[in-house]
């Protein structure tokens, strides 16, 4: 399930023009979305799943879309009011390297899907919008995909997602509880920077 949000999301989402600010989120979301797919069709390695390139194209056209900040915070609940800034620091850079790297796998899953959008009924002064989307794959049933978004100085950013009703940042913070209970913020980074280091071990393998 967690696979299918990511590649969800990296398919949808990509860096944007300095008027990005300016677009309202559904219309961003489904213009970026062409050149996304466009990338990813006109890119032999990435169709083979080359994994330093389609890191690539993860750092430089997804991530610019996320404020994995306020991800983190709401991933970690309660627990956020125990840390450091020091801990904030790097929680928030091991969460964001392990979404890399979990892009980076399910992108090489990629097989033509295409992504449909729902207009989104909003006021002028609306600063928190969900942009719902439809997943559509050459095989299987649609995947209905919902994205939290909140407008801040750079434009329209990601704080969650949800598959199917279910929430990434919910189902990571079930997670962070967890190994929080079991050892204590530091233990959540140990276990977050222990995940990193098998999933980059992976990546190297099969490159």
């Amino acid at each position: 399930m967690l696979m299918r949000t990511i590649t969800a999301a990296a398919l949808a989402l990509c860096a944007a023009a300095a008027t990005a600010a300016d677009i309202a989120p559904d219309a961003l979301a489904r213009s970026v979305t062409d050149e996304v797919l466009a990338i990813v069709r006109a890119d032999k390695d990435l169709q083979a799943g080359h994994p330093q390139r389609v890191a690539q194209l993860v750092e430089s056209k997804v991530l610019p879309h996320f404020n994995f900040g306020r991800m983190t915070q709401l991933a970690m609940g309660r627990h956020w009011r125990q840390t450091s800034p020091e801990q904030q620091k790097v929680l928030i850079d091991e969460f964001k390297t392990l979404l890399v790297r979990t892009y980076t796998t399910a992108f090489t899953q990629y097989r033509n899907q295409t992504v449909d959008y729902r207009p989104v009924r909003m006021a002028p002064t609306d600063t928190d919008v969900v942009v719902k989307s439809v997943i559509r794959q050459p095989a299987g049933q649609p995947i209905a995909i919902d994205y939290s978004m909140e407008k801040n100085a750079s434009g329209w950013k990601v704080y969650d997602v949800r598959i199917e009703g279910i929430s990434l940042v919910e189902n990571y913070r079930g997670t962070f509880n967890s190994e929080v209970q079991r050892g204590g913020v530091d233990g959540l980074i140990r276990s977050l920077k222990e995940k990193n280091r098998t999933l980059a071990a992976q990546a190297a393998a099969r490159s």
